[in-house]
């Protein structure tokens, strides 16, 4: 208190201040240009595999890119009547989605799995300077490569991934038709931040305004606030005239994201449009995290496990879940 006073600053003028500070964190716009529209181009087949291509062989010269972390392109030759797009999480790379595109190939689709910018690299820790503005931009430019692949174009994404398949679903309705989203990360659970510090921890982290923090998991505070910059700017009622099946796959052994934000996200995407959210719990006995897709966390159901989420995609079936 006596420091207060030889400062010249009295204890209601400094709770003012605070005051203030606090309302500016919980009023900061989150969103940009960039964040509010997608920028479809429209591409042929020929064009579409061109620059498919060039990012697989810009990924293949780069000696800071890992083997296994290249671009995926699983192309037919030819245009196919379906096409999805798989966009992996946030740590990790297109490898996340080895065998769950093998599956979609074999059944016909050209399959697009573009490398996250700043993911996949020598530098582990690369990825924490990612910002909200690119990722929007690499996911809205590997749809406009998907598109030019086939007819029908849909979108799988984990995690941040499924952050921005997403934001897809919602901002290029000229193109998107299916979504199936695992684990995504909309908010994180309550055990990581209480749900009234996701909008101040965003804004002071999201737009660096603090240091960066790193957790135990060699996760950044920095990168992680750009998924939940742009999840929390979701239109509250997004129409598509060309969507045709929303899912979700859940896991009650994740720690890491808020499950009923992401059934509430989902299902108001889908009811929006008048359909049904495809919501599917995998069993705890499981044993399976966070990470719902990569070969080596799926162990021996990947089989099981992969054409449920075909499944779910596709809207044929719903799989036996809780």
């Amino acid at each position: 208190m006596r420091f207060l006073k030889l400062a010249g600053i009295g204890v209601s003028a400094l709770l003012g201040m605070v005051l203030v500070a606090v309302v500016a964190l919980y009023v900061w716009p989150l969103d940009s240009d960039r964040l509010s529209a997608g920028r479809p181009e429209t591409l042929d087949f020929a064009a579409a595999v061109g620059r498919a291509e060039s990012a697989v062989q810009a990924d293949t010269a780069d000696a800071e890119v890992l083997p296994e972390c290249r671009t995926g392109l699983y192309s037919h030759g030819r245009p196919t009547a379906k096409v999805v797009l798989m966009l992996h999480g946030y740590r990790d790379c297109p490898a996340q989605y080895a065998g769950l595109a093998r599956l979609f190939f074999d059944r016909g689709y050209n399959v697009y799995i573009p490398r996250e910018p700043l993911h996949g690299v020598r530098d582990g820790d690369a990825s924490s300077e990612v910002q909200a503005d690119n990722l929007v931009g690499y996911a809205d430019e590997a749809l406009n490569i998907a598109a030019g692949l086939g007819v029908e174009v849909g979108v799988v994404g984990l995690s941040g991934g499924g952050v921005l398949a997403t934001w897809l679903a919602q901002h290029r309705s000229d193109v998107v038709t299916r979504l199936l989203v695992l684990s995504p990360f909309y908010r994180p659970a309550s055990a990581q931040a209480p749900g009234f510090l996701i909008r101040p921890l965003t804004v002071l982290y999201g737009f660096r305004l603090l240091p960066d923090r790193v957790n135990a998991n060699r996760f950044s505070f920095a990168a992680l606030t750009q998924y939940l910059r742009i999840a929390q700017i979701y239109r509250d009622a997004p129409r598509s005239d060309r969507l045709r099946s929303v899912s979700v796959v859940l896991s009650p052994n994740d720690t890491f994201i808020d499950a009923d934000e992401a059934r509430r996200v989902t299902r108001n995407l889908a009811e929006t449009n008048g359909l049904a959210a495809r919501v599917f719990d995998l069993p705890a006995e499981f044993g399976i995290g966070h990470d719902l897709v990569a070969p080596e966390e799926v162990g021996d159901r990947a089989a099981e496990l992969y054409s449920s989420y075909l499944a779910l995609y596709e809207g044929s079936t719903t799989p036996a879940g809780r």
